[in-house]
């Protein structure tokens, strides 16, 4: 690179970085440069803690997209009260959630374990935020964690025989419901890598009937058939859906029984 663009360059970073995150997002941008695969810190403007990253990983650019891109800067017509957040990574997406919604609980699942680990790691200080081990699928079984070479923000899994070593739990949102004692839920925020096919198979009625909105990331592309999916599961709600980031996002409208069900005057969107 030309050196005069390689320094214009590096000074519009400079400057992005500092109006996103104080002056800590310019020490950021340094440590995240010189540094190879070293556990990074951020301590952003506005947020009482600091963040961890590993470098060089899928957690940057998951990083952008929830503070700089704001994914899940979502509009919502009550202050939310309960959030479950399925495919939860390092916790960033629940952190954000803890910022904008402080009176909510927050109950994050993670299945694969080093992403787990970082989100306890990420939300020690947050008492609001649940971390849980596991898998969300439509029904108890035994799954397993799979690699499919995307870095640790696209882990997959499936369903494995029983009692190989170390299954990873599968648990049900009505199970969640259950242990947290929820009457409703307020967001609940999917991105769990294909696994919205299988979620959305079977045993969604009753959550989603006390569920006001979805926030979702369809992965056709890794496993055919969760567009499809969701909408069969929809088709008897009465929803309107938007666009934010890489989510879809589903107000569901819980009305009276005898109104108007499904998208009212809208296509269904593709993957």
């Amino acid at each position: 690179m030309n050196p005069v663009k390689k320094i214009i360059r590096s000074w519009h970073a400079a400057i992005y970085h500092y109006r996103l995150f104080g002056k800590d997002g310019i020490a950021f941008l340094l440590r995240k440069r010189k540094s190879s695969n070293k556990l990074l810190q951020i301590k952003m403007k506005g947020y009482d803690f600091p963040l961890f990253l590993r470098n060089n990983t899928t957690d940057i650019p998951m990083f952008y997209h929830i503070f700089s891109g704001m994914d899940y800067d979502i509009q919502v017509n009550d202050d939310p009260k309960t959030i479950i957040d399925c495919g939860a990574h390092i916790g960033l997406g629940a952190i954000f959630f803890a910022k904008k919604y402080p009176n909510a609980k927050i109950i994050s699942v993670e299945a694969e374990a080093s992403n787990y680990e970082m989100l306890v790691k990420n939300t020690s200080n947050y008492p609001q935020i649940y971390p849980v081990f596991g898998a969300i699928w439509n029904e108890k079984t035994a799954l397993k964690v799979v690699d499919v070479n995307l870095g640790n923000w696209g882990y997959m899994v499936e369903p494995t025989a029983e009692g190989v070593k170390n299954p990873v739990p599968a648990i049900t949102i009505d199970e969640l419901i259950n242990t947290y004692k929820l009457e409703s839920i307020d967001i609940c925020k999917i991105n769990i890598e294909g696994a919205e096919k299988e979620l959305f198979a079977s045993n969604y009625n009753h959550w989603l009937s006390i569920t006001k909105v979805l926030v979702i990331e369809l992965h056709d592309r890794m496993r055919k058939g969760c567009t499809k999916s969701l909408f069969n599961a929809l088709q008897d709600f009465d929803f309107q859906i938007s666009w934010k980031g890489f989510s879809l996002v589903i107000q569901l409208n819980h009305s009276p029984a005898g109104s108007q069900k499904g998208n009212p005057g809208g296509q269904f969107p593709t993957t």
